[in-house]
């Protein structure tokens, strides 16, 4: 054998090594040898991610390759299908890494997420521009009423071409390559907001206090872990409070330091608009801008419309109409808290008016005077593991499910826990993880996501999901148990209802498996959040952490009266992030504009009152950053669907009403993305949704 020879014999031997050792060493290129094939978090480093997803595209372009080259006629089968079926490596290193990047992040992984966005959107826009792939999926679309496809191939096959051509499958080369450069500079300035609002939140603010004084009306829970995180900071002897909202919300509620309240809480709503290196302004600006030039592009007058037009809504004109509808009993009824507010600021010789950052203190007193009913009684009645077995409770009485705490599979941090989930007959229905408290290296608020979703096998095996819970919930102090808030006892309910979806969704085609319109998408959470605060409910996980005791009637009482209270405020400054978004996203051309200026006259139009901002200006608005663009409001959209649904049960005469529950699984958690929308919602109602509900439950009528 010739030298050269050789030299080729020992490269490829050598090459083929190191593909082994890579597949070897390398999680994502195998199966996950993990109790029900969880991802092995152990096991998982860092520099597994990029090769795995470098791998991932790849393997997808091959898969993309066949189709387009396959001699054969186009078909459901052949391209439809198993498009429908492609990318496996790519969704799991995705899957994981995204939902890590955003629970468990630091400046490895998000140097990576840099690298990885451009790839990542190159590879989408090389497969929704492939003109080849187009035609075969246009060929079968255009065939679809003398084909023999059942229902759902054919909504697959719809959603797909639809898919397509808003991607920009109709475009001319030139105009595609306009697309392809907008995506590109959308997908990083997406990340460097999301990055900075990280930084802002988490690292950029600390109220440190070091004169005990100044803690003066705080309960004593609130002010341990705030020593607790000046211990942490190496500042022992003082007490720091941060602007995640199990530190802030309650140092707003109690404090009797009105210059610190304000303190604290410009820090929060200045975030993003500091003028230094994490200043978001001109990354939104950016953001907006390329919308709009890239709706334009796809034939939509602004990006509102062509994100809204996908929903139930369908057009912005009824969004807005919508949201003006309920301001005006909404901000009518904060106005009157806020004069009785008012009122107890002169009674107390307060010689100022109400402003943002009173507005929760007094809020507190104003509660305790109407209904004597303060949020640091009811807190011992609401320990973390009790209200999580309160929610699974819920579960099992209407859907039969059972939680058990799993010891056995890898866990991404030590706040995290893993249960698995199992149907009434015992088969196995998933893992769910949850991941109850701050850090720096997470985002803030809650979410829920997966590291797997539900899919078939090649042999028809449903292959079932791990769903992923992230909180940011009050930390356990050194004396006790982690003590929930109410907002806190709900919000559990509520990514809950969103797990129960991941969970129950059942399809062959992941193209409409759980695929509902973004509006209807919280109403499988929200849902469950209407069993939290009911008696029934509560009797069962409202024990006092320390006594065991079951919530005081009294007590009980009480809550139940209070819980229409403030509903207005939230309301208000929902509404008003809510038009925010939209205007945001209405520009027909792209704009040169004072970001600040534009926001204060969304809300002058608005006529919000000055004693509220919206739940989240411009510059920390991450939710229209990271999935919500024009899209904010469907939270109170789909509060009417799920005010509604819950009717059905108190009309019914049982809350766990197992028929009802069965319905409502199978229409819209399990179903949902078969059918529109609103079909879907009548098929478990069998009406239309009322606003009387949500009106009433919100004491707005």
């Amino acid at each position: 054998m010739k030298k050269t020879s050789l030299i080729i014999l020992a490269s490829i031997i050598m090459f083929g090594c190191k593909q082994q050792e890579e597949k070897s060493s390398n999680p994502f290129f195998g199966e996950f040898n993990t109790p029900f094939n969880v991802p092995p978090f152990d096991k998982i480093d860092t520099s597994h991610y990029l090769p795995a997803f470098i791998k991932g595209i790849e393997e997808n372009q091959v898969e993309i390759d066949a189709i387009v080259n396959n001699a054969e006629a186009p078909t459901f089968e052949n391209t439809i299908y198993t498009l429908d079926q492609s990318g496996k490596l790519l969704g799991n290193v995705s899957r994981v890494f995204y939902s890590l990047n955003s629970a468990n992040t630091d400046s490895a992984m998000q140097a990576i997420a840099q690298k990885v966005a451009p790839l990542t959107t190159k590879h989408r826009d090389n497969i929704a521009l492939n003109e080849k792939l187009f035609l075969r999926i246009k060929t079968v679309y255009e065939n679809l009423e003398t084909s023999n496809l059942d229902a759902l191939q054919k909504r697959v096959v719809s959603k797909y071409y639809n898919d397509f051509v808003r991607s920009g499958a109709n475009l001319s080369e030139t105009d595609k390559g306009k697309l392809r450069e907008i995506n590109q500079k959308l997908s990083i300035l997406s990340l460097n907001f999301l990055e900075n609002h990280l930084f802002e939140t988490n690292s950029n603010f600390k109220l440190v206090i070091d004169n005990q004084a100044d803690l003066d009306g705080l309960p004593q829970p609130v002010i341990e872990e705030a020593a607790q995180a000046a211990k942490a900071a190496n500042l022992d002897g003082k007490w720091v409070f941060t602007l995640q909202k199990p530190s802030l919300l309650p140092f707003l509620q109690y404090a009797k330091n009105r210059a610190l309240r304000e303190k604290i809480y410009r820090g929060y709503y200045m975030r993003g608009n500091n003028n230094d290196r994490f200043d978001n302004k001109e990354n939104l600006l950016n953001i907006a801008n390329l919308r709009a030039e890239r709706s334009k592009l796809l034939g939509y007058k602004t990006y509102a419309e062509y994100s809204i037009s996908q929903n139930m809504a369908s057009t912005p004109d009824k969004v807005y109409e919508f949201l003006t509808k309920l301001m005006v009993p909404a901000q009518e009824v904060a106005k009157r808290d806020r004069d009785e507010m008012q009122k107890i600021v002169d009674k107390e010789g307060g010689k100022f008016k109400l402003d943002t950052w009173d507005w929760w203190y007094y809020a507190e007193k104003l509660r305790k005077e109407k209904y004597d009913l303060d949020e640091s009684e009811i807190k011992p009645y609401f320990a973390l593991n009790n209200v999580r077995d309160g929610m699974f409770y819920v579960a099992n009485k209407l859907y039969g499910l059972s939680f058990t705490k799993l010891t056995n599979v890898p866990i991404y941090h030590p706040d995290v826990e893993a249960f698995e989930v199992k149907e009434a007959d015992g088969t196995h229905a998933g893992v769910i993880y949850l991941d109850y408290f701050p850090r720096d290296s997470k985002s803030a608020g809650a979410w829920c996501g997966s590291f797997r979703d539900q899919s078939y096998d090649a042999n028809g095996k449903r292959v079932a999901p791990v769903i992923t819970m992230v909180l940011n919930f009050t930390k356990p102090t050194a004396d006790g148990p982690s003590l929930l808030t109410w907002d806190e006892t709900s919000t559990l309910f509520h990514e809950f209802g969103h797990a129960l979806h991941g969970l129950f969704a059942d399809g062959k085609y992941s193209r409409i498996a759980g695929n509902i319109p973004t509006d209807m998408v919280e109403l499988p959470s929200q849902v469950m959040e209407n069993w939290v605060g009911v008696p029934e409910v509560l009797n069962v996980y409202a024990k006092h952490y320390k006594t065991g005791e079951v919530i005081p009637q009294e007590l009980l009482a009480k809550l139940q009266k209070s819980l229409v209270f403030n509903q207005a405020f939230e309301t208000v400054e929902y509404i008003a992030a809510s038009v925010l978004d939209l205007d945001w996203h209405s520009f027909d051309e792209p704009k040169k504009l004072d970001v600040l200026d534009f926001e204060k006259k969304s809300m002058e139009k608005l006529n919000l009152m000055k004693e509220i901002i919206p739940r989240y200006r411009t510059t920390y608005f991450a939710h229209i950053i990271d999935g919500y663009a024009a899209g904010y409001y469907v939270y109170l959209w789909a509060a009417v669907l799920d005010s509604d649904a819950f009717q059905a049960f108190v009309e019914s005469g049982d809350i766990y009403n197992k028929e009802l529950a069965a319905k409502f699984r199978k229409h819209i958690l399990t179903e949902g993305g078969n059918d529109e929308g609103m079909v879907q919602y009548r098929k478990f109602r069998g009406q239309d949704p009322s606003l009387e509900p949500l009106l009433k439950k919100r004491g707005l009528n």
